[in-house]
């Protein structure tokens, strides 16, 4: 591995990411995974980013859906992180095993996140084996107080669903 690419694993290596379960609905297929690669973007006008791998069927569902929520969870609903982020899409209806509700533009809600909000995409693009969706916030649940937030450290020792 060159020097500098290992410089860069190593130091992304150490960074303990937040992690979001993110939803999306085309026609009547629904899908979600848990994801790392996600930042907000802009704040005027308000952007945010998701990167969802090109091997997930999450990632299918999305192709041909217009808007993405994105959940925040506590620690305390590890289960719904846990399910979405080592379950695929592909084999199980993940749906089935949690509670959620349809909520703006028809976009699964999943009831225990801690907070969520639903954007548009407004644009995607290739960002290597991921391909990013750039969302416009429509709507959305605030967190109600300060909780501590599933992040990177909390799910580095699930096996995915689907290789990266």
């Amino acid at each position: 591995m060159a020097e500098g690419v290992d410089a860069f694993e190593q130091l992304v290596g150490l960074l303990n990411y937040p992690m979001f379960v993110v939803t999306a609905r085309a026609d009547d297929t629904m899908a979600g995974c848990l994801v790392g690669f996600a930042s907000q973007t802009s704040i005027n006008p308000p952007r945010f980013l998701v990167g969802l791998s090109k091997k997930n069927h999450t990632f299918r569902v999305a192709t041909d859906a217009s808007h993405l929520a994105v959940h925040v969870f506590a620690r305390e609903q590890f289960d719904v992180v846990e399910l979405f982020g080592s379950k695929t899409g592909d084999e199980i209806n993940k749906f089935d095993r949690c509670s959620w509700h349809l909520g703006p533009a028809g976009t699964p809600i999943l009831d225990d996140a801690a907070a969520w909000f639903v954007g548009k995409i407004v644009d995607r693009f290739s960002l290597g084996d991921h391909v990013g969706h750039l969302l416009e916030p429509v709507d959305g649940r605030p967190p109600h107080e300060l909780e501590h937030w599933v992040s990177f450290g909390d799910v580095q020792e699930l096996q995915p669903g689907h290789e990266a």
